[in-house]
């Protein structure tokens, strides 16, 4: 690796080998080569006169790609698509004078970009599908925890640990139902010509529009697609990029919220992102443990949401059948977009997966809480001794206002209990109001609200993908 010039974190410090490898040069340059031959392939069976051994001859280079006779052919020409048509002819010196016949450069372009996006997706899909394998075991085995919530980040009615973790499973749901419907909507390009006509093709036929018609479904079907899109100017809508990558925003927006409660969960000490033993969290503060891999997940995932706006603003502003401005802010925001992703589920699964739960710190600032959140049940527990409703309401109001007051101005501890105790108003011994702190008394339904959607919405959707679970990740730095 050279040392004097700008690399990209996102292939140096974040997105795997396999996501890198999908935008890589040889990917992209295979896949080029692949199409060209589906195009001949298909030229061949709608009676063009193309030779098995010219197509031969190019299925012989499909992968062993001459780049620098390409890239000193681009010097020359200024050219991509065409440097790489004259590299692969050198190779295919019989096939070379068919090679992209009738196309255009958006044949090897567009449709690779479709298929690198579809690959992409189903990455994704991998790993977003594990997060949510990751977080579902974390929320089973934490269902009847009892904790805090919050509103406002201010104390509020207990939910449980694993519960909270079902609000970051929905919204990976969510965004999983989101990402299969844009992956099952994809198509290619397919081959329509300079405007998306089609004419460079209706002359290649002599006129013949059922040959022309059967062009596209036949390339679609050798490169795995069920259709093309069934109009198009020189290339695919750029509306197609805006619904990609607002996918991957999605998943950023739904990891930087898991990642900030995270973050804010170890505030408290109650909830602690995994440390390593020779982790270092500050160079000035040696005892900090800093919640470093969410506040990545949040700073990357801030990334690819901002990034979402380049395909939106690309598709706005083509021109007619097409305009170039596209092509270089392709290169960049949507490879870039899934290389962050990447990264941030990475992250989301080396998190979730060693969570660690300090439910002494839980229990305590729960039971410093809860004695203002039982009020409404001492209240009723003092009616059925007699007491009136209106005047209760009225006393544990202001002993509350006293109790907070003590926790507050005077550093002290909640002694609610004990103020209600010592008021006759109530007739409640301190022992009976302490045997109502039982925490499970007051999380309502959350246990079989976690069981309910795991066995419901969560069980059906890995059991689906059972092949594909059980994935890990290893972060570097």
């Amino acid at each position: 690796m050279s040392n004097d010039c700008y690399t990209s974190p996102l292939s140096e410090r974040y997105a795997s080998k396999e996501m890198q490898y999908i935008f890589s040069p040889e990917k992209k340059f295979r896949t080029w080569r692949r199409l060209w031959i589906a195009l001949a392939e298909t030229e061949q069976e709608l009676g063009l006169d193309i030779t098995d051994e010219q197509i031969e001859e190019m299925r012989a280079h499909a992968d062993d790609i001459n780049f620098e006779v390409a890239k000193e052919r681009e010097k020359e020409v200024r050219h991509d698509v065409m440097s790489h048509v004259y590299a692969y002819g050198v190779q295919c010196p019989k096939a070379k004078g068919i090679i992209h016949l009738g196309a255009t450069s958006c044949y090897v372009g567009d449709n690779t970009d479709i298929i690198l996006m579809s690959e992409a997706l189903s990455l994704v899909r991998k790993k977003l599908i594990n997060v949510i394998a990751e977080l579902s075991d974390f929320a089973e085995k934490y269902k009847d925890l009892p904790t805090l919530a919050f509103t406002h980040f201010q104390p509020a009615q207990p939910t449980t640990v694993g519960t909270r973790a079902t609000l970051w499973m929905q919204d990976f749901l969510m965004d999983l139902e989101d990402l299969d419907y844009v992956l099952g909507s994809l198509k290619l390009l397919g081959s329509k010509g300079t405007t998306g006509t089609q004419a460079s093709f209706l002359e290649l036929f002599d006129g013949d529009q059922k040959k022309v018609d059967r062009l596209d479904p036949m390339i679609a079907e050798k490169m795995g697609f069920d259709a093309c899109y069934p109009v198009s100017g020189q290339t695919y809508s750029r509306k197609v990029d805006t619904r990609v990558i607002n996918v991957v925003a999605g998943i950023a927006a739904s990891a930087h919220k898991m990642s900030n409660d995270i973050r804010l969960l170890q505030h408290l000490k109650e909830v602690e992102e995994p440390f390593e033993k020779n982790q270092i969290g500050s160079s000035a503060m040696a005892y900090k443990r800093n919640p470093m891999r969410s506040e990545r997940i949040a700073s990357i995932s801030r990334y690819v949401m901002i990034d979402a706006l380049n395909p939106a603003v690309t598709s706005a502003t083509q021109w007619f059948e097409r305009t170039l401005d596209d092509s270089a802010n392709k290169r960049l925001s949507i490879p870039e977009g899934f290389l962050a992703i990447d990264g941030v589920l990475d992250l989301c699964l080396n998190v979730v997966d060693g969570l660690v739960v300090y439910d002494k710190v839980i229990a305590k600032h729960l039971m410093s809480e809860l004695p203002f959140m039982a009020t409404e049940n001492i209240m009723m527990d003092a009616v059925k001794k007699g007491g009136d409703r209106q005047e209760l309401h009225e006393r544990i109001r202001r002993l509350s206002m006293e109790a907070g007051a003590n926790v507050k101005q005077n550093g002290g501890d909640n002694n609610l209990l004990e103020l209600i105790a010592a008021d006759e108003s109530f007739g409640l011994t301190l022992e009976e109001l302490e045997a109502a702190m039982d925490p499970s008394k007051y999380i309502g339904c959350a246990p079989a609200q976690v069981e309910r959607f795991l066995r419901e919405h969560i069980d059906p959707v890995l059991e689906a993908n059972r092949e594909i679970l059980g994935l890990k990740s290893e972060i570097n730095v």
